[in-house]
């Protein structure tokens, strides 16, 4: 993407990997096409047409996708899965071994911790787990088998914060490859590959693809070397995002800088607002001036993202009853659509997290998180107060 990295965010996610094709004969296409084709024809026996030969391996649209994310998250290289956890077990299991150790935050995406603790551990990998906020911790977490430290830049669902750049210095200096989540903030608000991370992967559901519309996982990263192994696991296992989908990824990106915004500044209203009201106990979001976090926060990313957490005062039943009575935030999983989402991580997305170690992080029965969309700030600040009387 040598053409396009000399532009600015909203330049590159609309122009990176949709160059016109302007030869002779060509249709010039402004959006890239949707190649649905399974396989492609070829002139010579041993040559594959354009490089394509089927699209396990690679297709027409994936390609353009996969260009336009490595552009928007100034990377070398980008791949797309069809799930954010299919992209997160390629990572794994393209790069690790029998033997081989991961050091990850406490707090992570009850998926995630599902596949260390249920499935990765069945290939003889094993998994520890420390404080993000405690890089000392994690230091002290490296055995001479770890091979990588995994963490989420705004953790799911308590909103702590890697320091990014710190825990890079680690991991590096015991030859450790550093993997970050960057599916809360996007790459519009933050680049962790520029802050000494060596992968970055998203759920590409959640804030790249936009809408609430499309599955999919993807990966970014510079190294050949982590790509071609990483690429390799792709092909052999499957977990491809389909042309469509990528297709539907593709446009999210082109509006993902506009979104980002309104959810940020939307988050923010919804966050002030519920850190007056009597019946919160308390609200976390990285752009409170309350926030625990709040300089880290700002030295290293460009914006606070669209998901908040908040404490509602009593017990389990007070939750699902203020969630019962939401008119126009849904009660539903996933975040980053354009509409709001609201959810309780204890009985929802973290309900295979052990009762025990969701209370030892801080995941208590009465924890909303709420993925704040673009409609306006008001109608979503109305629709909560009503819920909360």
């Amino acid at each position: 993407m040598k053409e396009t990295n000399k532009f600015q965010f909203e330049t590159r996610a609309i122009h990176a990997g949709e160059e016109p094709d302007m030869r002779e004969g060509a249709s010039g296409d402004v959006a890239a096409p949707i190649h649905l084709s399974t396989t492609f024809a070829r002139h010579e026996v041993d040559v594959p047409t354009a490089g394509y030969e089927y699209t396990r391996s690679l297709n027409p649209t994936r390609f353009a996708l996969e260009s336009k994310l490595a552009a928007i998250e100034n990377a070398n290289h980008g791949l797309a899965f069809s799930s954010g956890l299919a992209a997160e077990t390629a990572v794994v299991m393209g790069l690790l071994r029998n033997g081989d150790h991961i050091v990850a935050s406490d707090d992570l995406y009850g998926g995630t911790k599902r596949l260390f603790n249920k499935v990765v551990r069945e290939f003889g990998i094993t998994v520890s787990y420390a404080d993000v906020m405690d890089t000392t911790a994690f230091e002290r977490a490296i055995t001479p088998a770890t091979r990588l430290m995994w963490v989420e830049t705004v953790s799911n669902p308590l909103i702590k914060i890697a320091d990014i750049a710190a825990l890079a210095t680690i991991a590096h200096k015991h030859g450790i490859i550093f993997v970050v989540d960057n599916t809360f903030l996007s790459p519009y608000f933050m680049n962790p590959l520029e802050l000494g991370a060596d992968i970055v992967l998203h759920s590409a559901t959640k804030y790249i693809g936009g809408h609430s519309d499309v599955l999919g996982g993807v990966v970014m990263l510079n190294e050949h070397n982590l790509y071609e192994k990483i690429q390799y696991y792709q092909n052999a296992a499957g977990a491809v995002m389909a042309p469509f989908d990528s297709y539907l990824v593709i446009r999210g990106i082109k509006t993902l800088a506009l979104r980002m915004e309104r959810h940020a500044e939307n988050a923010l209203k919804v966050a002030e607002f519920l850190e007056q009201h009597p019946s919160v106990n308390r609200v976390v979001y990285p752009g409170l001036s309350s926030f625990g976090q709040y300089d880290l926060h700002k030295r290293q990313a460009r914006g606070n993202g669209g998901v908040l957490c908040f404490e509602i005062k009593g017990d389990v039943n007070d939750a699902k009853r203020f969630l019962s009575r939401l008119q126009v935030i849904a009660l539903a999983e996933s975040l980053g659509g354009v509409e709001s989402l609201v959810e309780l991580p204890s009985l929802m997305t973290h309900s295979s997290v052990a009762p025990e170690e969701r209370a030892k992080i801080g995941i208590t029965d009465t924890l909303v998180r709420l993925s704040v969309g673009v409609e306006h700030a008001q109608d979503l600040i109305d629709d909560i107060e009503q819920a909360l009387a």
